[in-house]
């Protein structure tokens, strides 16, 4: 039986990766019919539009991350804003908050960059793929302050928090997409929120070249390559065959991402 699989969240890139076009052979070969990378960056947003413009199964997501705020400006956000009318970028991404390295964060420069992307996704009628880590109260208060910028969606990539903080998020129109760390038995926290999330707000993805699955442990980079274990832990633990998951993340992926083809 044929499955149709799908990253939706990942970073290519010659650094990490090495011989794209192998990677790319490979994937089809696996069944990864289609992933969708990342930016983080303007330049990383070029970057990544350049490999959708190449491979007819790679789309792309154009904004700032939290922890890339050094080359942030207006010239730059603008920039990112004309990348979101091309027909392969999908979403507005990544963008969020990150308390992880205290000792560098800047929280109103992350609050403000964050803000201002999830307005750029709301006017361009774009959905949104957010970071959050070590944030979850204040990624929830900002969401919900600014419910209006949701219209289009919010995806809430590789999710680590609690399933009560996963109910308070699924008040709104969020989905929720995990990657290697959910097949490790004592990722709990991650583990019981997939076993309780209704159905439709499931994605998979492998934020590769980081987060190796169960099975890569140690290894770098881990690829897209892996999104079939990933698929599959997470039937397991929602008692379903992993062709079954495949199909529902399949469709809400493109539920979710509408300019996916």
């Amino acid at each position: 039986m044929s499955v149709d699989y799908i990253d939706v969240h990942c970073h290519l890139n010659g650094r990490d990766y090495g011989n794209i076009d192998a990677l790319m052979d490979a994937l089809r070969g696996a069944d990864i019919k289609k992933i969708i990378t990342s930016g983080t960056t303007l330049e990383t947003s070029v970057e990544a539009m350049s490999y959708a413009e190449k491979y007819p199964e790679v789309y792309f997501t154009a904004g700032f991350h939290p922890t890339e705020l050094s080359s942030y400006s207006d010239f730059a956000v603008k920039e990112i804003e004309k990348l979101l009318s091309h027909p392969k970028c999908v979403a507005v991404g990544e963008i969020g908050l990150d308390y992880h390295y205290e000792d560098t964060t800047d929280r109103e420069k992350e609050r403000e960059a964050f803000l201002t992307q999830m307005r750029m996704a709301y006017d361009n009628r774009l959905p949104m793929v957010v970071h959050s880590r070590d944030a979850a109260a204040d990624t929830l208060e900002i969401l919900n302050n600014y419910v209006d910028f949701l219209t289009y969606g919010v995806l809430l990539h590789c999710y680590s928090y609690s399933l009560e903080m996963a109910a308070k998020f699924a008040k709104l129109p969020v989905k929720f997409s995990f990657g290697g760390s959910s097949t490790y038995h004592g990722s709990k926290k991650v583990r019981r929120t997939i076993a309780t999330l209704d159905a439709d707000r499931l994605l998979t993805e492998t934020d590769s070249p980081y987060q190796s699955p169960c099975s890569r442990h140690g290894f770098f980079p881990n690829t897209p390559m892996s999104i079939p274990e990933i698929c599959a832990n997470m039937a397991a633990i929602r008692g379903l065959t992993p062709e079954d998951m495949a199909v529902t993340v399949w469709l809400n992926a493109h539920e979710f991402f509408p300019k996916l083809e």
